[in-house]
């Protein structure tokens, strides 16, 4: 059965799919140093809450990153897939995992402190220093 919003995506080489429904048709960005490192620049994600269903998972691997985040990727073609928190079931997905990405619009940057000077984003977009996105995070869910 079809979930509205259900989108599909999965990593290069095809070892990883998975079905997910984004709440809202936005992506924000990740300017932290691991998320740079690990997507190789900026991350792009979508928050699909709890969502996301691996329909194949031969690849799917998760790398606890920190004391409080998991990152998802392909452990044959090293695509970045996802993120989660430790212990949490809500993901949140790359934008470039997607296989349609249409229609979507670019509204956050998080870790705004962290970004190098080296790249500018035109976009007008909120924008949350480390500082601010730790505070958010421990009042969510209080």
């Amino acid at each position: 059965m079809t979930r509205p919003n259900e989108m599909t995506g999965g990593c290069l080489c095809g070892a990883v799919r998975f079905t997910a429904a984004p709440a809202k048709r936005h992506t924000d960005v990740c300017h932290c140093g691991m998320c740079r490192r690990w997507s190789a620049g900026p991350a792009f994600m979508v928050d699909c809450g709890e969502s996301v269903e691996f329909t194949k998972d031969g690849g799917l691997s998760f790398y606890r990153s920190s004391e409080w985040a998991e990152r998802g990727f392909c452990n044959q073609c090293g695509s970045s897939l996802c993120y989660r928190l430790v212990g949490k079931k809500a993901m949140f997905v790359s934008m470039e995992a997607l296989d349609d990405r249409d229609g979507f619009t670019f509204t956050n940057q998080i870790f705004f402190d962290e970004k190098p000077g080296y790249y500018t984003f035109a976009d007008r977009t909120k924008n949350m220093t480390g500082a601010e996105v730790f505070a958010a995070f421990s009042q969510a869910g209080n």
